[in-house]
């Protein structure tokens, strides 16, 4: 290893490479099969409404000089076609500045994506994916040896992720400091998978050695990324199993996904590495100015990381080149479910026949066991978690929902598990109700086969007709 690469990590680069390219693949994909219904030109929340009034400064994208329903598809399916190209290996066979420029595609793409996707995509996966995007830009590919300033940085971003996460769950909610978070995430968290149900019934003890084995992995282990081989690969290895088991316990998206992969360029696998020329002095020079300019906007970030009003999941640079992250700072210890419903009687009454939508991802009828879905991402299931905890989560978007609900709107149905009107038969009504949901006991699974029970609260949306979900917000 000379001063500038470490050619001993060439393998570990390309296990990162073809990782990211692939979480970027999905990325692209979730963008070009769902954009229609939530933000295209008749969507719940319309691009050329949002670049309207906020200038290109505040969210640079390509969608700031021209939209089009056409133009997003083309955008996203070109991504999916990038990504799928770096998959492949495609940077490897070009020359190192073609490679570079080809990982840069997928980074504008995206980023002129999550410019443009508001609260649809206010995700601190987001961030992350483009924080890490870029850096992938300076990696190099096979005419080089892996820059040590760029694996440094890979780790930075890593330890920032876990660090920041395990700050904001100290200084927030009281039952990660006794142990007891999980008496209840499990159940509460934003959308549950298969094995959910299972966790929560996990004996307490457990539980309680989940969370001290997640303190330990997010406050103690990163620091051992800068520490000397193989440490820093026993911390990478011991991050990605808290990962996996993370995967296992719910759908978070690609967040646990992108950490590993993030985790992976931290190993030192083995193998010889391949015989390169030298360094072009030219690339010395861009990833040296590519490093300094992270390094001078990390300052905000680390300032977030040590003041006692830490935020999550904010960025502080219209690009997202550096950003803080941090998750479930508070853990809900009830479950709330906006449960949505239609009817076709032309005057509705409780005792109409009221026919409730299903959703692909959050919980629904108590009998329909949670799916894996994670690392895809659906998008109206997270927003509908957040519009249970409060209307206020849904004020920009949900009578807009309700208002597709009502014309049958293809695009919008797309999003569902299922609608229960015909296609030629939308309903006259909609309404929403809060109910109350906790998983199953053992002997309440076996007697009724739901995992879920169920108990309504309160009138959420009051049955509404077209001309009036027109009006709302």
């Amino acid at each position: 290893m000379d001063w500038f690469t470490a050619s001993e990590y060439w393998l570990s680069r390309l296990v990162f490479q073809r990782g990211l390219a692939a979480v970027y693949l999905l990325a692209f994909l979730t963008a070009a099969g769902q954009f229609h219904a939530l933000m295209g030109e008749r969507g719940m929340l319309p691009v050329p409404r949002f670049v309207a009034r906020v200038p290109f400064r505040q969210a640079p994208s390509l969608f700031q000089l021209h939209y089009s329903d056409r133009f997003f598809a083309v955008c996203a399916w070109s991504g999916c076609a990038v990504s799928a190209a770096l998959l492949a290996g495609l940077d490897s066979v070009l020359p190192l500045w073609g490679g570079m420029l080809l990982w840069l595609v997928p980074w504008a793409l995206y980023l002129s994506i999550v410019n443009v996707g508001q609260t649809w995509y206010a995700f601190g996966w987001e961030s992350l994916l483009l924080e890490v995007g870029f850096l992938a830009v300076f990696l190099g590919n096979d005419e080089v040896a892996p820059p040590v300033l760029v694996l440094f940085l890979l780790r930075w971003i890593l330890f920032r992720v876990e660090f920041g996460a395990g700050l904001i769950k100290m200084r927030g909610d009281a039952c990660w400091r006794k142990l007891t978070c999980l008496y209840h995430h499990h159940e509460t968290q934003p959308m549950p998978g298969p094995l959910s149900w299972f966790f929560h019934h996990l004996p307490k003890p457990l539980h309680r050695a989940e969370v001290a084995a997640n303190h330990v992995t997010q406050l103690v282990v990163p620091f051992l990324l800068f520490t000397p081989q193989p440490v820093a690969t026993a911390a990478a290895a011991l991050m990605i199993v808290t990962q996996l088991w993370l995967v296992a316990s719910g759908n978070f998206a690609w967040l646990n996904w992108i950490t590993i992969v993030l985790a992976l360029s931290a190993l030192r696998i083995p193998g010889s590495p391949p015989s390169v020329p030298a360094t072009p002095l030219w690339y010395e020079i861009v990833v040296l100015a590519a490093a300094a300019l992270v390094l001078f906007l990390s300052y905000h970030p680390v300032l977030n990381m040590v003041s006692r009003r830490q935020v999550m999941n904010r960025s502080f640079d219209p690009l997202h080149l550096v950003n803080t992250y941090g998750a479930f700072g508070s853990v809900s210890r009830v479950r709330y479910e906006v449960v949505v419903e239609g009817t076709r009687d032309a005057v509705p009454h409780e005792d109409s026949d009221w026919r409730e939508y299903e959703f692909r991802g959050k919980p629904g009828d108590p009998r329909h066991w949670p799916r894996q879905f994670a690392p895809y991402h659906l998008r109206l299931d997270w927003l509908m978690w957040f519009a249970a905890l409060s209307p206020a989560y849904a004020g920009t978007w949900f009578g807009a929902l309700v208002e597709r609900l009502l014309e049958n709107d293809r695009d919008t149905l797309r999003l569902l598990r299922r609608s229960p009107f015909p296609s030629d038969e939308p309903p006259r009504y909609v309404r929403a109700r809060l109910f109350r949901y906790r998983y199953t006991t053992w002997r309440e699974l076996r007697e009724t086969g739901a995992c879920w029970e169920r108990v309504y609260v309160r009138e959420y949306l009051p049955p509404t007709r077209l001309s009036e979900a027109a009006q709302r917000p």
